[in-house]
């Protein structure tokens, strides 16, 4: 498969590079308005770079319109959140699947817009689920099915704190407006794990909410949960750590 890449610069782009060069594909586009991109070079030498996303969308509709072994097959969208609907419908106009970080959406309402782009083009679009495929997480959920199986609840309490400096809160991450804040930035991947290990959500409380932390309960079909969430330093026990959970 060709793959095109939105968001070669950012954080977890080397991770989407190594797992299409990991399973035999092939990059063969990437766009960021931001040029640092040589980490390109360590997993394909022949990528086409557009730091302009208007350029690399005509880039791919040319490869659409031309023979089917050079068209964009999936584009993978590491873009900041605020942008990913906007980058998944030009992968489904450009005929190509749809693989996004999360979060696919910062307001909720832009998910039946995406429903119906999907329909209408006859596209795909896969979100990244990545702790439900972690080892340990895995043994715990066959452990809770074939234990208690899916009537027992359950009280949980999840606590994530990861330091971060002053740039957090000048880059994009900081602003709520284009990240969702700390529970659409943060957050989002541990509630798709709580909710695939105990069942939707029946009812959220939200009692804290501060641009560097937020905090409430969640109530789950199988289990009722206590959440904190933070990315201010003074919340960690050693300064100098990276991370509680």
């Amino acid at each position: 498969m060709n793959f095109a890449l939105i968001g070669a610069a950012g954080f977890v782009a080397p991770r989407h590079m190594k797992a299409i060069k990991e399973t035999g594909n092939r990059l063969v586009a990437a766009a960021d308005p931001h040029d640092s991109v040589g980490i390109l070079d360590r997993y394909f030498r022949d990528v086409r770079y557009f730091p302009e996303i208007e350029r690399f969308d005509r880039h791919l509709e040319k490869l659409r319109r031309g023979p089917d072994e050079d068209r964009i097959h999936a584009v993978t969208i590491c873009s900041p959140n605020y942008l990913h609907d906007a980058h998944v419908r030009l992968a489904l106009r450009v005929g190509a699947r749809a693989i996004c970080e999360k979060p696919l959406v910062i307001n909720p309402w832009n998910l039946d817009q995406l429903e119906a782009i999907e329909k209408e083009t006859g596209g795909r679009i896969d979100t990244i689920l990545q702790l439900r495929l972690h080892e340990r997480v895995q043994k715990l959920k066959a452990e809770l099915c074939a234990k208690e199986g899916a009537t027992k609840r359950h009280r949980v309490s999840l606590t994530y704190i990861t330091g971060r400096g002053p740039w957090y809160h000048a880059s994009w991450k900081g602003a709520e407006e284009r990240s969702g804040g700390v529970v659409m930035n943060i957050g989002v991947h541990f509630f798709d794990l709580l909710t695939w290990l105990f069942g939707d959500a029946e009812k959220v409380e939200v009692n804290l909410r501060e641009p560097s932390k937020a905090g409430g309960r969640l109530t789950l079909q199988r289990a009722d949960v206590d959440w904190y969430l933070s990315v201010g330093c003074e919340d960690l026990p050693d300064p100098s750590g990276a991370a509680t959970t």
